[in-house]
């Protein structure tokens, strides 16, 4: 008999890639046969034609299973595909049949089935398939991914659970930083057991998962860098450098592990930014090369600056795109995470054991 866990998260960007590929990894260690499936592709590149998702690509390189793409990921659910659905151009029971189907077939040889939700649990409701309708259909238990940044955070988990209701396995806080783990252990997870839903662990942001580097960022955004300094510090996180000095500067001066983007002809904010500690670069947008001086500073401060030629919203995007898309797509990734749910969070419980 085959053993389901479905992964699934409460919005976008959680780390459910991560910890689906690494809760099979752990099962693996443990000497079961594992699957993968991810119904709804929904992280697309376009790919001659064919339009793949990234993460099964993913899966079978770190669990090491042949299932074709076709099976792993039986709904393109890209937004063409969304436009005829809402037409009335896709039969959601035939395509019910086809992800059963699939599932089935993926499960035949192998002891125990992860099948990762799409973007978050309501993706799919377009065509009566949202990952508890997913979970229903091929009898899963489910684990949920949340984020916290505040108490209010906990309505969407609880929402979440009373939607999954017996099918959810427990729950995993994942990204949680530093200041928000106390509260989270002391007073939410308490909480949320005694409302009936259990927290399978707490898992810390680390960086280097959460974050690229200067150095990958200028290879993605094909800058020039026109510093001799290191480039390996993490950025997180961007602003955008259109407001007069003053305000700029105290605005950078509240944000950390951020690039600063704007026009390579804005030397004020140039300078305003290389006064703040929490600056880890500068991205100067229009191909303007900056003053001299600015240069000769930043070098001193030991903060890279990269220049590039498209102009600062176009900027902002791809950077936002390559933050997002970060790291978490690599096999080194999986690996970091197998190694932070064995440290932080009850395996042997999000395995169903």
């Amino acid at each position: 008999m085959t053993h389901t866990t479905l992964v699934t998260s409460i919005q976008e960007s959680t780390g459910k890639t991560a910890i689906t590929l690494a809760l099979g990894l752990l099962a693996q260690d443990g000497d079961e046969t594992v699957g993968y499936m991810k119904p709804k592709g929904t992280r697309l590149q376009s790919n001659v034609g064919k339009t793949l998702d990234e993460d099964p690509m993913l899966a079978r390189e770190v669990l090491g299973t042949d299932a074709e793409m076709h099976q792993m990921e039986p709904v393109v659910y890209s937004p063409t595909f969304i436009e005829q659905a809402i037409r009335g151009r896709e039969d959601p029971d035939e395509l019910r049949e086809i992800v059963a189907e699939q599932f089935e077939a993926l499960a035949a040889d192998t002891d125990h089935m992860f099948v990762e939700g799409g973007g978050s649990l309501t993706t799919g409701g377009i065509i009566e398939l949202t990952d508890d309708e997913i979970a229903e259909l091929i009898d899963a238990r489910v684990v949920l991914v949340a984020t916290y940044e505040q108490p209010g955070d906990v309505d969407d988990v609880l929402a979440a659970a009373d939607r999954l209701g017996d099918r959810l396995d427990g729950v995993v806080f994942n990204l949680v930083g530093e200041g928000d783990h106390d509260e989270l252990e002391n007073d939410v997870v308490p909480f949320l057991e005694g409302r009936g839903v259990p927290v399978h662990g707490i898992v810390p942001r680390k960086q280097d998962l959460a974050g690229v580097t200067v150095g990958d960022l200028a290879d993605e955004l094909a800058a020039e860098v026109v510093t001799d300094v290191p480039t390996d510090e993490f950025v997180e996180r961007f602003s955008v450098g259109a407001m007069g000095a003053d305000e700029a500067l105290r605005h950078f001066r509240r944000t950390r592990d951020a690039a600063v983007i704007t026009g390579g002809d804005r030397s004020d904010i140039h300078t305003a930014a290389l006064e703040a500690p929490g600056i880890k670069c500068l991205i100067l947008t229009g191909g303007h090369r900056p003053p001299g001086a600015v240069v000769g500073k930043a070098a001193d401060k030991g903060v890279p600056i990269l220049l590039v030629r498209t102009d600062t919203l176009t900027t902002v995007d791809r950077a936002e795109e390559v933050v997002r898309s970060g790291r978490t797509r690599d096999a080194e990734t999986v690996e970091a995470m197998r190694e932070l749910l064995a440290d932080h969070a009850d395996v042997e419980g999000l395995l169903g054991h």
